[in-house]
Order: structure tokens, then C-alpha cells, then sequence
């Protein structure tokens, strides 16, 4: 059975444990990070030199980076239903994953600092706008994939990209600023929300 190192009100270990509950992957999984097990420790360090959750265990094997590991899940899991053989469909579905990681990230991490976490690191307005807009550019660009697809982020089967993309949606709609309407967003997170696994790890209220 493989070992989950991280808090479930984390979104990237929701990754895992939705991606868990979507292939049927029994898991333990320990509590780390904040407010509970100190990712610090000699312990943790030894499994991950980077001090962040989630970190995997299986059997022998350790792995850390979020994105990493849900690849290696559908790969070794019978996950290929999720993350596609073929090589540019799975390019696709990487794309979008990346494009998660690096863009649409990064772009949100000011105002959630700031709006939901309230960072005393993160009090300057004009960077808390600046992040805003940024995002809402990245939610626009996600809106016109969707429209293009009509259904999924990848196309038109649920894919990994949509385990990483529809936490970020929860998050979108849970941080509290004005925002604007994307309704092909809206009916994904609608689609999404008929998931059972999505509605526990995705739309529940976590941010």
C-alpha cells in the first residue's frame, strides 16, 4: 500500500487523493505541513530536501513534486485512461498540467496570500491587483480551451489535467474578489462537480 505524506486542506496533496479515489488506489496517508507534522525535521528531509508536500512512498521508492507523482500513479496504477499512451495526446494532457504548475500558479499566489490567507508578507494592493489580473488573463485562456473542447481541459475525456485544473477552479471561485464571468468555466466546474472524488477533494469547500 503507498504512503501519502501531507494535510488533506493542501491542494496538491488533493491531487493525489482525488487521482486515489478516481483509479482505486488504497493509500495511507500521515499528516504533515502546516499545523501539524513539521516538514523540517531530519525526518522528512531525508524523503524530501525541498521541506514541501505531498511526498509518496511505495514501498522502496520516494517521490516528491505533486505533478511528478500523479504521473507516476497513472502510469504504474492502470491510469492510462487518464494520462493517454499515445504521444502527443499525453503531450496534451502535460501541456495543460504544466501550464498549471508554472502559469496559472504563479499567477494567483499574491492575492491568495494576501485575500484568503492574509500574509503579513503580502499587504501591498497594488501587487494583490497586479496578481488578480494576472490570474483572471489565465482564466480567460483556460475559458477559450474549454469552449474549444467543449467538455474537458485536454478534450473530451477527464483527464490528469483536469485533476490539476479543477482544484485550481475551486480555488478561483473561492477566493474572495470581484470576478469576472467565464461561463465555459462555470459549466467545467459544473461537469466536474458530478464526480464524486471532485466533490470530496475538489468542491468541498477547501482552499
Amino acid at each position: 500500500m503507498i504512503k501519502i505524506l501531507g494535510r488533506t486542506d493542501s491542494i496538491n496533496v488533493r491531487k493525489l487523493l482525488w487521482l486515489c479515489d478516481e483509479l482505486n488506489i488504497a493509500y495511507e496517508r500521515e499528516d504533515w505541513g502546516r499545523g501539524f507534522q513539521s516538514p523540517q525535521t531530519p525526518e522528512f528531509l531525508k524523503l524530501n530536501p525541498n521541506a514541501t508536500i505531498p511526498v509518496l512512498i511505495d514501498d522502496d521508492f520516494v517521490l516528491w513534486q505533486s505533478n511528478t507523482i500523479i504521473r507516476y500513479l497513472a502510469n504504474q496504477y492502470g491510469g492510462q485512461h487518464l494520462y493517454p499512451l499515445d504521444v502527443r495526446q499525453r503531450a496534451e494532457v502535460d501541456q495543460w498540467i504544466d501550464w498549471q504548475g508554472i502559469e496559472l500558479n504563479n499567477s494567483w499566489t499574491y492575492a491568495l496570500m494576501h485575500l484568503v490567507r492574509h500574509s503579513p508578507k503580502h499587504q501591498d494592493l497594488e501587487y494583490v491587483e497586479q496578481s488578480i489580473q494576472a490570474w483572471t488573463k489565465h482564466m480567460h485562456i483556460l475559458d477559450q480551451q474549454l469552449e474549444k473542447t467543449g467538455a474537458y481541459v485536454a478534450g473530451q475525456k477527464f483527464s490528469l489535467a483536469d485533476i490539476v485544473i479543477g482544484l485550481s477552479v475551486q480555488r478561483w471561485y473561492l477566493t474572495p474578489f470581484e470576478k469576472i464571468d467565464f461561463p465555459n468555466v462555470k459549466t467545467y466546474y459544473q461537469r466536474l462537480s458530478q464526480r464524486e472524488a471532485y466533490m470530496r477533494w475538489g468542491n468541498n469547500g477547501q482552499n
